[in-house]
């Protein structure tokens, strides 16, 4: 077997991504997910596409008795990367106590266990959110902070800050966050994909589903921004892709003794693409019209950001690849399976 890592969340969307390739490269890989977001039939799934079978184990990160447990039994672990989050940012907007308690808490069971199990080495799932507005485009690691534009993107930042205070003094810990930009796509066996619980609250899906006829009309929300077409601007990076740069980290991490012990990456595309023009481009790469019209502004919404990818290209030797065609002809493919559109 491989070094052992473990994935909190890692039924989720980017989680499962990522498990299937930390195990294409020989890794051996322990799930922790509460199925809040997600369904234990996704590790049939990725077993199916790697032909290994993760170790799975249920329960919320909130429960330090049982992560305590969990560390017990799992003696081998050598890093871990922490996915499990809420992650929608209207809701965080309307219930910001739940975002707080269950992002921030459970990052620090992570790291009280790291501590007290001697695991030295942690990819967090980061956020281009804790950039808020910027003032300058693309976003470089030195673009200045600002205030999140919603609970979600603050706990992204506030977590980032407990990460850099606990390495300044916990030697033995060594960190990279990773700061993602907009994961769309699906894997391309269409085993695997993006299905949110209930309504979706990004753009893809919402995109898949009413091409597929379960939802009635995309909302595009805002055409008077200060971008090309009036609609907001975001960098939508393959899901595929994504997940290479968390095993590009972790390999960072366990071989690499010269890095800093903390540091962070943009990991995007380096290139903005609007609302207006992901729905023409997946209407050219699939043949298939999007109903839909456009709506208010939405509260928590950036106007357009998009990231400078320079330190990952050349530090991680890292890059995504998939074009944005090729990304929602997948989603568009992982969607029509799972509801068995010929």
């Amino acid at each position: 077997m491989g070094r052992q890592v473990l994935v909190t969340g890692g039924t989720g969307y980017i989680g499962s991504h990522t498990v299937v390739e930390l195990q294409a490269v020989g890794f051996d890989v322990v799930i922790i997910d509460d199925l809040s977001n997600s369904s234990a039939d996704v590790v049939d799934k990725i077993e199916k596409i790697s032909g290994i079978r993760p170790a799975f184990e249920v329960f919320n990160l909130l429960d330090s008795v049982k992560l305590e447990a969990f560390f017990e039994k799992y003696s081998k672990i050598e890093a871990i990367i922490h996915f499990a989050a809420f992650k929608a940012v209207g809701e965080s907007v309307a219930k910001p106590l739940a975002y707080y308690r269950n992002n921030l808490v459970s990052l620090m069971n992570i790291l009280d266990c790291m501590s007290k199990y001697k695991v030295p080495n942690l990819v967090f799932s980061s956020s281009c959110t804790v950039y808020g507005q910027p003032d300058q485009l693309p976003v470089t690691e030195n673009t200045p902070k600002k205030d999140a534009e919603s609970p979600y993107g603050n706990t992204k930042a506030i977590s980032e800050e407990v990460l850099r205070d606990v390495v300044k003094v916990t030697p033995d810990i060594k960190v990279i966050a990773l700061r993602y930009f907009n994961p769309i796509g699906a894997h391309p066996s269409a085993l695997i994909g993006e299905l949110p619980s209930g309504i979706p609250n990004n753009l893809v899906p919402f995109i898949t589903q009413t091409a597929a006829g379960i939802r009635k009309q995309l909302s595009i929300f805002g055409d008077d921004y200060n971008t090309p077409d009036g609609s907001c601007v975001r960098d939508y990076i393959n899901v595929v892709d994504l997940a290479k740069a968390h095993v590009v980290a972790i390999n960072r991490l366990l071989n690499n003794s010269n890095a800093d012990r903390y540091e962070f990456f943009n990991v995007g595309t380096g290139t903005g693409a609007s609302v207006l023009e992901v729905v023409k481009t997946f209407e050219e790469a699939t043949g298939v019209k999007v109903n839909y019209k456009i709506v208010a502004r939405r509260p928590g919404d950036i106007e357009k950001i998009y990231a400078d990818t320079t330190i990952a290209n050349t530090v991680l030797g890292w890059k995504a690849e998939t074009s944005l065609h090729d990304t929602l002809l997948s989603a568009w493919n992982w969607e029509k399976k799972i509801r068995n559109i010929e």
